[in-house]
């Protein structure tokens, strides 16, 4: 299987944005090491001593990742060494240069390169043969207090373009010419035609190939999920995706309460210390990918885009200025009442981050 998935990458990389596309530093917020291991450790971590694993990287990631974390060292992992050539370009045409990328399968490559503060397995382990042999890879090469973030598809979201996927495979359908002239018969109003009008990436050859001739996909529901990084050691630390309750435990009722129309997104610990109460004795401190935008003013509200499954708060020219006194740790006990009511939805929203 692992060939199959290989070959597949190799004729279609994925995904293939613009070379030219860039992405604005503040919107890697829920990207960058320093903030997450204070998030959930309640600990900073320096970031010259940081180290990533993106595993299955594919085409784009790792230019994000390495805005996001300029100091840190990133290994990027693939089958596909079609994929990694567009990614090296990408990083390259943007000045990014703590990159290594190496081509391979992760089972053997991620526990030879460990350890790792952080993983991110966006869309990976669901494409394997072996999904819990994967994630226990994974959850082996992190250090203790590590995070992986982690991507898979849901019974729910996947839904249809499972039953399509199926269906050409039942008929021997493999290539994208004649799969779409199959689909294209679909009458309009139709759930196959309902589902290729919402999936904007089946307008390219290589989205519409990864979602409906790839040769390897599996679903999972929220329990399944769960018994899984159980397995490996990996505590849930948040739940990602749109729509997300900020709550672990709230959410996993909510998700056995009825199938999600999207993929399952969240954070997973590997004997994490816990995040830092705002309370005396703590201190607090802004996102360090948002520097920048806090800096000066302007005539605008400045918006950065939502990465944890829920909207953030505009950055107008107040709250600019208050975010502009956490630029160095603040001792939490030096702060009024009412500031600390301000911190919240920021300090929610990974723009703010508390520390021991």
């Amino acid at each position: 299987m692992t060939d199959l998935v290989r070959n597949h990458y190799n004729t279609h990389p994925y995904p293939q944005v613009s070379l030219l596309a860039s992405i604005r530093r503040c919107d890697s917020y829920a990207l960058n090491l320093t903030s997450l291991w204070a998030r959930f450790n309640g600990e900073l971590l320096p970031p010259e001593s940081q180290r990533l694993l993106l595993a299955g990287c594919g085409a784009f990631s790792p230019y994000p990742f390495s805005i996001a974390n300029p100091q840190a060292e990133i290994i990027a992992l693939d089958l596909s060494e079609a994929s990694l050539a567009r990614a090296r370009l990408h990083l390259r045409l943007h000045g990014c240069s703590n990159v290594n990328t190496v081509a391979g399968d992760l089972l053997r490559h991620a526990p030879e390169a460990a350890p790792f503060h952080f993983i991110d397995a966006f869309g990976v382990i669901h494409h394997m043969s072996d999904p819990l042999a994967g994630l226990a890879a994974l959850a082996n090469s992190l250090v203790d207090g590590g995070i992986l973030r982690l991507m898979v598809y849901s019974k729910g979201g996947r839904g249809e373009i499972e039953s399509i996927r199926r269906a050409l495979r039942l008929l021997r359908v493999t290539d994208e010419m004649t799969a779409r002239r199959l689909l294209s018969r679909a009458p309009e109003g139709s759930r196959v035609a309902e589902c290729l009008n919402g999936l904007p990436e089946a307008r390219n050859s290589w989205g519409f190939s990864d979602a409906f001739l790839h040769p390897s996909a599996m679903t999972f529901r929220i329990d399944e999920l769960l018994e899984m990084t159980e397995a490996v050691g990996l505590t849930p630390l948040l739940f990602a995706h749109p729509g997300a309750v900020r709550d672990v435990a709230e959410e996993v009722l909510r998700l056995r309460g009825g199938e999600i129309s999207h993929n399952y997104l969240l954070y997973l610990g590997k004997r994490s210390l816990g995040a830092a109460p705002i309370e005396p004795g703590a201190r607090l401190m802004l996102n360090p990918v948002l520097q920048k935008v806090v800096a000066f003013p302007g005539l605008l509200p400045h918006r950065i885009d939502n990465r944890l499954g829920f909207a953030n708060p505009a950055l107008d020219n107040a709250a600019r200025r208050f975010l502009r006194r956490f630029r160095e740790p603040v001792a939490v006990a030096s702060l009024s009442r009412s500031d600390i009511d301000r911190v919240m939805p920021f300090h929610d929203a990974l723009f703010l981050v508390s520390i021991r």
